[in-house]
C-alpha cells in the first residue's frame, strides 16, 4: 500500500489544528503527519505535542515557506497539503484526495468543496487563468490549498511567500505537463480571510500568476494591466459597498490618558481610587464606587477638564477618512457617557457608548446607570458578567452590520473581548500582553494612520 505524508501549516490554530489531526488520524494509510509551525503565539503547538505528529518550525514566515519546509522532511511519495483552520473536515475526504495518486491515474489533485467562491476567486483569479492559462479555467476553486501529489513534482514547483502560493502551484503543475485532476471533497467549515486581506491577497494572486506567463507580447502585456488594474478596483469598489464599521476604545486610545484618573489627580482623590481598583476585580462594583468619587463635580470641570486633555494628533483627520470610505465610526468606553459623547462631537464619531453618569442641578450625584448592552446575556460570545462585546453585538444589530465587518481599536484589559470577536481586532500602543495575542494587528506608535493602509 502506498503511504500518505500529510503536511499541516499553521499559525494560531489552537481552536481546529487537534480535530484536523484526529480527522487524519482514522486514515491507515497516513503514517506521518508533520505540523509546521510558522511561530504560532496560541496553544497550538502545546495541544498536538501529544498526538502522533512531528512537529517543526517553519524558517520563514508565510505559508509557502511552512510548505517548503515540511516537504523537505516528507517521508512519503505522496504528499497531502491541508489547511489547519478547518473546522469539520467531510468524512472520508483524505481517501477522496489520495485516490487519484495511489490508483496512479494522476500526480497532481486540486479540491473543490461546497462553498461558493471568493471575491478574489471570482474577480482575479479566474479571468486572468482563462486569458493566460485557459486550460485551467475549468478548476472551480483555485485557490484552494487542499491540495496532493507526488513529492518529485512538488520540488520542481516555487513555492510563493504570500497568497500566490496556491495558485502558483497550479500552474507549476500545468507547465510540469503532470496528470492533473480536480476533486470534490464536500462541505468543510472553513474560516474566512479577513475582508481587509482581500486587497493584498489579490495583488499576490495577480502577480503569482503574471509572473508565470511567459511568451507575451507587449500589447498583451498591457491589455493584462488593464485588467488586473480594473480587477483591482472591483476588488475595493466590493469593499466600499460593504457595511463595516470601526470601534475605538476611548482612554488611551483616542485619549492620550484615562479620564478617571487624571481627573483624579486634579482634584485630589487618587489615592481612594486606587483603593478601589485594587480591593475590587468586579468591574461592576468597581464602577459603582468610583462613581461615588464624582460627587459634587459639575458637569462645567468636566467637560472643562475634557477638552484640556490632549488626543491622538491625527484622531480627527482619520475618522473623517474612514467615513467617507463607509464606515460607521463609534466609541465604546467604560468610562461615562458625558465624556464618551463629548469626545465623540470633537472627532467625528457617529456614536458612543458608555456608563450613565447621572447629574443633579448639573452636578454629578454620584449615582451611575449600567445600561443593559455592557451586561451578559443569552447572546453573549464570553463569559464576562460586564463587558464591551456586549455592547459590540448591540451596536452590530442596530446597524445591521455582522461583527465579522467591523474592526475595534483599544488598549487595555477591558477591550480584549471586544478585539477577540471583531473581524479585525487593533491592538494599539498596548502593554496588556493578553490583548496585543489576540490581536490581529498592533500598532506602537501614538497615530491610527496605520489603520488607513489596511481599510478601504
Amino acid at each position: 500500500m502506498s503511504m500518505i505524508t500529510v503536511i499541516i501549516p499553521i499559525l494560531n490554530e489552537e481552536k481546529t489544528i487537534v480535530n484536523v489531526v484526529r480527522s487524519i488520524e482514522k486514515f491507515k494509510m497516513v503514517n506521518d503527519i508533520i505540523i509546521v509551525d510558522d511561530k504560532s503565539l496560541d496553544r497550538s503547538i502545546e495541544l498536538v505535542k501529544e498526538l502522533n505528529v512531528r512537529i517543526i518550525t517553519s524558517t520563514k514566515l508565510g505559508k509557502g515557506a511552512s510548505m517548503r519546509d515540511g516537504l523537505l522532511v516528507a517521508k512519503n511519495d505522496i504528499i497531502i497539503f491541508l489547511d489547519g483552520d478547518i473546522k469539520k473536515y467531510a468524512n472520508g475526504f483524505i481517501s477522496k484526495i489520495a485516490k487519484p495518486l495511489i490508483n496512479g491515474t494522476h500526480d497532481f489533485v486540486k479540491t473543490n468543496f461546497d462553498r461558493e467562491a471568493g471575491r478574489v476567486t471570482e474577480l482575479v483569479a479566474k479571468p486572468l487563468l482563462s486569458l493566460l492559462f485557459p486550460e485551467l479555467a475549468k478548476y472551480s476553486q483555485p485557490l484552494s490549498g487542499i491540495i496532493a501529489g507526488r513529492k518529485k513534482y512538488f520540488e520542481q514547483t516555487t513555492f510563493e511567500d504570500d497568497y500566490g502560493v496556491d495558485i502558483g502551484i497550479l500552474i507549476d503543475m500545468h507547465q510540469l505537463g503532470v496528470r492533473m485532476t480536480e476533486v470534490k471533497i464536500g462541505k468543510i467549515e472553513h474560516k474566512m480571510k479577513l475582508w481587509q486581506e482581500l486587497s493584498n491577497m489579490s495583488k499576490a494572486v495577480s502577480k503569482a500568476i503574471l509572473k508565470r506567463a511567459t511568451g507575451l507580447g507587449l500589447n498583451q502585456l498591457e491589455t493584462i494591466n488593464i485588467i488586473r488594474d480594473q480587477m483591482e478596483f472591483a476588488i475595493k469598489e466590493s469593499l466600499l459597498n460593504m457595511k463595516k464599521m470601526i470601534i475605538f476604545d476611548m482612554d488611551n486610545t483616542i485619549l492620550l490618558g484615562r479620564f478617571i484618573y487624571d481627573f483624579a489627580n486634579l482634584h485630589g482623590f487618587e489615592k481612594e481610587l486606587e483603593k478601589i481598583v485594587s480591593k475590587n476585580e468586579d468591574p461592576l462594583v468597581r464602577t459603582k464606587l468610583i462613581a461615588k468619587l464624582m460627587q459634587g463635580k459639575d458637569i462645567g470641570q468636566i467637560i472643562e477638564f475634557v477638552d484640556q486633555m490632549p488626543i491622538v494628533a491625527d484622531a480627527i483627520g482619520t475618522i473623517n477618512s474612514l467615513k467617507k470610505r463607509g464606515y460607521v465610526v463609534g466609541i465604546i468606553s467604560d468610562s461615562y457617557d458625558v465624556v464618551a459623547n463629548h469626545i465623540k462631537n470633537k472627532v467625528g464619531a457617529d456614536f458612543s457608548l458608555a456608563n450613565e453618569l447621572e447629574f443633579s442641578k448639573s452636578r454629578a450625584t454620584g449615582e451611575v446607570k449600567i445600561p443593559s448592552f455592557f451586561i451578559k446575556n443569552e447572546n453573549s460570545k464570553c463569559k464576562c458578567t460586564y463587558c464591551k462585546s456586549n455592547a459590540l453585538l448591540t451596536v452590530a444589530e442596530k446597524y445591521s452590520i455582522p461583527i465579522s465587518n467591523i474592526i475595534s481599536v483599544g488598549d487595555g484589559e477591558a477591550d480584549i473581548c471586544m478585539l477577540k470577536f471583531s473581524g479585525l481586532g487593533i491592538a494599539f500602543c498596548s502593554d496588556n500582553i493578553t490583548l496585543k495575542k489576540i490581536s490581529h494587528i498592533e500598532i506602537n506608535e501614538k497615530k491610527f494612520k496605520a489603520i488607513l493602509n489596511i481599510t478601504f
